[in-house]
């Protein structure tokens, strides 16, 4: 392990090729999913997990913004993941129960959790949140999976983005 920054450490880790096509095959984020199984076998105490939500959601964003030049087909896919992160954070933050309980029996979150975080977190952040997410989900489809960002596209979701992680972060 190498130190990244104050807060992060970089693992390498080499899993075999049929690993990597079976996660590619349903969809699951290689980082998120070892993050989660890690936080789930800790036991952290409920407000270490929303800190590591917290790091991860400024650290995708970090990251993000410094693509956006270089690679707005990446940069994309960490600004949802930083979006991601805020409302894992803000799901924590406000205990919302039945999403939590859900995600802590199936082991991981999906994306279905999120949609239903977004539904319930617009009961106490507004309707903005909803348009937020909207965002950053428009960035992750058109903009990683279908590979059409473009440097202004990305721009031009970059504010809501930023938005949902400064909510998290408060």
């Amino acid at each position: 392990m190498s130190e990244e920054n104050s807060s992060f450490n970089t693992v390498t880790l080499k899993l075999p090729s049929i690993i990597m096509e079976k996660l590619k095959d349903v969809g699951v984020d290689v980082e998120s999913l070892i993050i989660d199984l890690i936080v789930d076998n800790l036991n952290l105490k409920p407000e270490e997990e929303l800190e590591v939500h917290r790091e991860l959601a400024r650290r995708f964003l970090e990251e993000g913004m410094k693509l956006i030049d270089v690679n707005p087909v990446q940069a994309s896919e960490k600004l949802y993941k930083a979006a991601e992160e805020a409302v894992k954070t803000l799901v924590l933050k406000h205990r919302l129960r039945s999403i939590v309980e859900r995600v802590e029996k199936r082991g991981r979150w999906k994306v279905e959790d999120l949609f239903d975080a977004i539904s319930e977190l617009r009961q106490i952040y507004s309707d903005d949140i909803r348009r937020w997410w909207d965002s950053a989900w428009n960035l992750h489809v058109w903009g990683f999976h279908e590979a059409k960002a473009t440097k202004r596209y990305v721009e031009e979701r970059i504010r809501d983005v930023e938005e949902l992680v400064k909510l998290a972060i408060e």
